[in-house]
């Protein structure tokens, strides 16, 4: 939808003014929405609040035989046409471009496309069968909203499940997955390794930092501690850590390329990756050819190891033997808000548990942090932080070991307990009190 607004090409009435999908991502099929674009990018909640009042407005000045004529002279200015072939070919051009302009560079590569039933089954037909791949064992590439076979994201457990026993059970080179509008994906190995969350962010940067060596890397908040050594001690680049959403992530990277800090990578821990040469867009097809790129250009230089070559670049990332997300739920109805916002509420947690740690010399708050309480101890850390939208506080945990993580989860429950319409049940489970 973004591209037909940058696309010159007349067939298709391109570039257009402006493009609308409707989209619920991978919520159920009655949580449906709209997502505006312009050749300025997509649109934000002030604009959107803006086009509903004039639509408001109209609607109210306009006579009902009058509203029924404009619809009728509109029905019959529509026109259909194939715009996803364009955008196709595009992506296939830019791998084709990436191997030294050969037509089918990923032939007698096997790569397995798991869509979940959401907008992403194009991918097989239109991108990587025309560059030679081979894609048998591709799954669930029918759109159907009601998702029978799994919840389209790559978030979740069991659709990473699906594709790695499609990977496996087909004996495939790559395997890669998207969520339901294609704004996100992740990939899997030939062995089955999995290429989402940390492991994908350290590749598309290791992949960027060839690319622009030096260049900062922006990600969400939630990112481990051995991400950042990796990017800045391994890669040579910069990490920056900001918010979470995905939104806030690629602002930031434009507000850093506008103040002189180059930044051509914006990526959150859920998958959504957006590339400065890609007019900053959230697309999870183009993140994957960036992979493809890879795979096609070692082979053109000699090296044709499958998967492996992308696989040697995430070597050397620590992760953490344990890492979880705990949700800690206000009770908007509990007396001990004494009728407030539940998000004052919350940033008084967030207070207490910064003075609680400043404290302990066991623990250190992080020198630089955008979001909620940050803090290293035991080997591992913790942050604490308010959701951006629900009256939770999720607190992530990364630890060496369960011991460690618990240790850290314990000094969260000793500073926080004393907030009565804080639900810590899942944290006390956590520590086995």
């Amino acid at each position: 939808m973004f591209n037909s607004t940058l696309t010159e090409n007349e067939e298709f009435s391109c570039p257009v003014d402006g493009s609308i999908m409707i989209t619920a991502s991978h919520l159920p099929y009655n949580r449906n929405g709209f997502k505006f674009f312009t050749s300025a990018g997509g649109l934000g909640k002030p604009d959107i609040k803006d086009i509903l009042e004039r639509a408001a407005d109209i609607y109210k000045n306009i006579a009902n035989d009058d509203s029924k004529g404009a619809e009728t002279a509109a029905s019959l200015d529509v026109k259909r046409v194939d715009y996803m072939s364009v955008y196709a070919s595009n992506l296939v051009a830019a791998v084709r471009k990436a191997a030294g302009n050969i037509e089918k560079p990923l032939e007698g590569f096997h790569i397995v496309v798991d869509a979940g039933n959401g907008a992403g089954g194009f991918f097989v037909g239109k991108v990587l069968e025309p560059l030679g791949a081979i894609t048998s064992g591709s799954q669930f590439l029918e759109p159907d909203g009601l998702f029978p076979n799994h919840i389209p994201n790559p978030e979740d457990k069991t659709a990473m499940k699906a594709i790695i026993k499609a990977v496996l059970d087909n004996r495939a080179d790559l395997g890669i997955i998207f969520d339901t509008d294609v704004d996100r994906s992740a990939a899997v190995d030939s062995s089955g390794r999995e290429f989402n969350r940390n492991r994908l962010i350290a590749l598309m940067s290791a992949i960027i930092l060839e690319e622009h060596p030096g260049t900062t890397i922006v990600t969400d908040s939630v990112t481990s501690d051995g991400l950042t050594t990796f990017i800045e001690k391994k890669l040579g680049g910069k990490h920056h850590r900001f918010k979470r959403g995905y939104k806030n992530v690629i602002d930031e990277a434009i507000r850093l390329n506008s103040v002189g800090e180059e930044a051509h990578l914006a990526i959150e821990t859920s998958g959504h990756g957006a590339l400065k040469e890609n007019h900053w867009l959230d697309d999870g097809a183009y993140l994957m050819v960036k992979l493809l790129n890879k795979l096609a250009s070692a082979r053109t230089s000699g090296l044709d190891g499958g998967s492996k070559v992308l696989t040697d670049m995430v070597e050397g990332l620590e992760e953490p033997a344990v890492a979880v997300e705990l949700r800690l739920k206000i009770d908007q109805n509990h007396p001990d808000l004494q009728g407030g916002s539940f998000r004052d509420y919350g940033e008084a947690v967030l207070k207490q548990l910064e003075n609680t740690v400043e404290l302990d010399a066991k623990l250190l708050k992080a020198p630089v942090n955008y979001e909620g309480v940050r803090v290293s101890g035991y080997g591992g850390w913790f942050l604490l932080r308010l959701s951006l939208h629900d009256p939770v506080l999720p607190l992530n945990i990364e630890a060496p070991s369960k011991e460690d993580a618990v240790k850290l989860a314990r000094d969260v429950l000793n500073a926080v307990k004393e907030f009565t319409a804080l639900d810590t049940s899942a944290l006390t489970k956590f520590v086995g009190v």
